[in-house]
């Protein structure tokens, strides 16, 4: 009995140990949720991150409502475009401070909007540094001859194409050192280097991975079960 009652403690002797345990569950809760966003931020900033495609111009590959994760560190290191959406003067952003792999052709890729930076696009890479580009009645030539073009999405009929718009009829151009030629696989619906020029690499943000969700952006929130498109969920982006 006198060892068991000795190894007893005052109830006056354990109230600091619980108000010093109290204290250490809440300073962990709160490192662990200032890691998690840390993590995340980086996460986010050089490894991977979502967007949601909001146009057609690059149908039938990705649909408008398509969620997809792009991969950010494919293509090497490069500085976010901003710290917390602000622009510090004196501090070089915006540019890769390594390389990793090349850009290949048939990439689909995500970039800074050239005329525009305050934008993303994502377009599927035609031309890399050095290939001479044209359009002929709509349809991509590459270096002289008709490219292979398997993601192609058409809806002009040919007859019906004009030799004014650079939709239809452009180049031939060199793709430059240091930049590439992107259009969208909705080739008669695209916005893209046919009409305002190349992308520097600097701008290229990553590589497409996957459609992680896919469903009818106008719907609402609460109907994400109903609206989703089932099939295309996990879908690889080629």
């Amino acid at each position: 009995m006198a060892q068991a009652s000795h190894s007893l403690k005052h109830p006056d002797q354990q109230r600091p140990q619980a108000h010093e345990s109290g204290k250490s569950i809440a300073r962990e809760y709160a490192e662990a949720l200032i890691i998690a966003l840390v993590l995340a931020l980086v996460i986010r900033t050089f490894l991977v991150q979502a967007y949601q495609i909001p146009s057609g111009s690059m149908e039938p590959t990705l649909l408008v409502g398509d969620h997809i994760l792009v991969n950010k560190v494919v293509f090497g290191l490069r500085m976010p475009d901003s710290i917390f959406g602000l622009y510090v003067p004196g501090i070089d952003l915006g540019h890769y401070l390594f390389d990793l792999e090349p850009i290949h052709r048939g990439d689909v890729v995500v970039f800074v909007f050239p005329p525009d930076p305050t934008k993303d696009f994502i377009k599927r890479v035609i031309g890399i540094p050095g290939d001479v580009v044209q359009i002929k009645n709509g349809h991509p030539w590459l270096n002289g001859k008709p490219m292979p073009d398997p993601h192609g999405h058409f809806e002009v009929p040919d007859d019906q194409r004009t030799t004014v718009s650079p939709r239809d009829n452009f180049g031939p151009v060199t793709v430059p050192p240091g930049k590439i030629f992107v259009m969208g696989d909705n080739r008669d619906n695209s916005y893209d280097s046919r009409f305002w020029g190349f992308v520097p690499h600097d701008n290229v943000e990553g590589r497409a991975m996957v459609i992680y969700y896919s469903g009818n952006p106008d719907s609402n929130w609460l109907d994400w079960f109903i609206a989703a498109r089932w099939s295309r969920f996990g879908g690889i982006i080629r």
